[in-house]
């Protein structure tokens, strides 16, 4: 009988099981289920002999077992993190290159779910769905039809902040179904990059002055934490969106509330928050003009299946010595392979 000699562990679920169905059949992947009811000390004994981690997402998971320098150091033979998704902030980026641990994540795999997420939300605040629907809960007396007088989406401009995988898609949907102009900033592709998904380029101010609706899709990083606040607000229009399905402390929420609050704009769809779940008397809550949702964007049958059986797919590439497609920090390939021969005894793939 074969040895699994790969040890594999992830807390508590995969996003979907399909993902444990695929790797049950991986003759040298040893699949562990830890969960944070067990006694601490217990799971550390079983995380200090991983080669790989499946993390769960960032509000998921409990310290001390953040994917971070001090777990690194307590890991000799880990190989590599994975994260559930697209989002990987929560991971010590530096620390995993420096000691030549792989980071992946399964972007694209929620681009579908989360653009249709943004198309939802701009419908929904443009037509004043959910104003409608609570008013009429209250009861039949004081209101009339005419006090929800929507707009259209068709021939609007809509701004998107991060033209990846979601942006592109979001992109897509916009101008293929509603025939809106879109614009889009993004420091990091280029203006053939920008015609191919469907967007015309423009300053990141010009987002926010000329955009009918502003979509956020970048990762939370260093260079885009509280990036957007009360001055970028202030351009928007005052019949103009602000929607953001990427990542809390990207945007300033008490500097929103307080521009919603003087109906400077329009409304705004949230699906994210800093912290999660943000508190019940949290000021945007008590905002007619405020849908908010708890960061479900991602979150579909069809959506948990991709990111689960992607990530099954990145593992099994990674225990081969494989490079695995959507590798994070390149920079740490050369440490890396040096690491996984002197652990695994094997070759890996120049």
């Amino acid at each position: 009988m074969t040895t699994k000699t790969k040890n594999l562990i992830y807390f508590e679920k995969w996003m979907d099981p399909v993902a444990e169905t695929m790797l049950a059949g991986e003759t040298d992947i040893n699949l562990q289920k830890l969960t944070f009811d067990t006694a601490e000390d217990d799971n550390w004994a079983v995380v200090e002999q991983a080669h790989g981690i499946q993390l769960l997402p960032t509000i998921e998971t409990k310290r001390p077992f953040f994917p971070e320098r001090a777990l690194i150091e307590r890991c000799p033979d880990l190989l590599a993190f994975s994260v559930t998704g697209a989002g990987y902030d929560m991971v010590d980026v530096e620390a995993c290159t420096e000691a030549g641990v792989l980071l992946v994540n399964q972007g694209g795999s929620n681009a579908e779910s989360v653009a249709q997420h943004v198309l939802g939300l701009m419908l929904v605040l443009s037509k004043q769905i959910i104003q409608g629907d609570r008013r009429m809960r209250q009861g039949p007396d004081g209101w009339g039809r005419w006090d929800f007088l929507g707009r259209e989406l068709t021939g609007q401009t809509l701004g998107i902040i991060g033209l990846g995988n979601v942006g592109r898609r979001v992109a897509e949907l916009a101008t293929g179904m509603f025939n809106m102009k879109v614009l889009a900033y993004d420091p990091y592709i280029s203006e053939d990059n920008f015609r191919q998904r469907g967007a015309t380029p423009v300053g990141f101010d010009d987002i926010f002055s000329q955009s009918d609706f502003v979509s956020v899709n970048c990762p939370l990083t260093e260079e885009t934490t509280a990036m957007i606040g009360d001055r970028q607000y202030r351009m928007m229009k005052p019949s103009a969106y602000f929607i953001t399905t990427a990542r809390g402390g990207i945007h300033d929420e008490a500097a929103l509330a307080g521009v919603l609050s003087e109906n400077l704009i329009a409304g705004a769809g949230l699906d994210v928050f800093d912290p999660e779940p943000p508190p019940a008397d949290h000021p945007l809550m008590a905002l007619d003009n405020v849908i908010i949702s708890p960061h479900v964007a991602g979150i579909t049958a069809e959506c948990t299946y991709k990111m689960a059986s992607w990530a099954a797919e990145q593992w099994v590439s990674i225990f081969k010595g494989e490079r695995p497609p959507r590798l994070i920090n390149s920079d740490a390939w050369d440490l890396y392979r040096e690491r996984f021969e002197s652990i695994t005894g094997a070759p890996v793939e120049k």
